[in-house]
């Protein structure tokens, strides 16, 4: 028993030093979130690109038109031939309703009758 004090002295010590590491482990900081690399941005805009070709086609109006879409960041770009003005802005507007669309460039032109 003569070596009482020490063995308390060392388990405060053990004591404290568990306390210490604890209270700093609490203090680490959380990984950081990567930036999307370039073959998920791609991949979000394939799958954007599709989203907003189903739509097309989904409506009886548009499904037969040569339409084509390209994304890129969110940004869709339509292109190809309408018969009317009206085809025209309800091909946009179908665009704009999907999720995810940012933008929408208008690149479709009028057939000649």
């Amino acid at each position: 028993m003569r070596n009482m004090p020490f063995i308390v002295s060392r388990l405060l010590g053990v004591a404290a030093l568990a306390a210490t590491a604890l209270a700093f482990s609490g203090c680490k900081s959380a990984p950081a979130t990567p930036a999307n690399t370039g073959s998920e941005i791609a991949n979000d805009d394939a799958a954007l690109a599709a989203r907003v070709k189903a739509a097309l086609v989904a409506d009886p109006v548009l499904k037969a038109l040569p339409m084509s879409v390209a994304t890129y960041r969110g940004a869709v770009q339509l292109s190809g031939y309408v018969d009317s003005e009206a085809q025209m802005q309800k091909a946009l507007a179908v665009t704009r309703s999907v999720p995810g669309v940012q933008s929408v460039s208008n690149e479709l032109h009028l057939r000649q009758q």
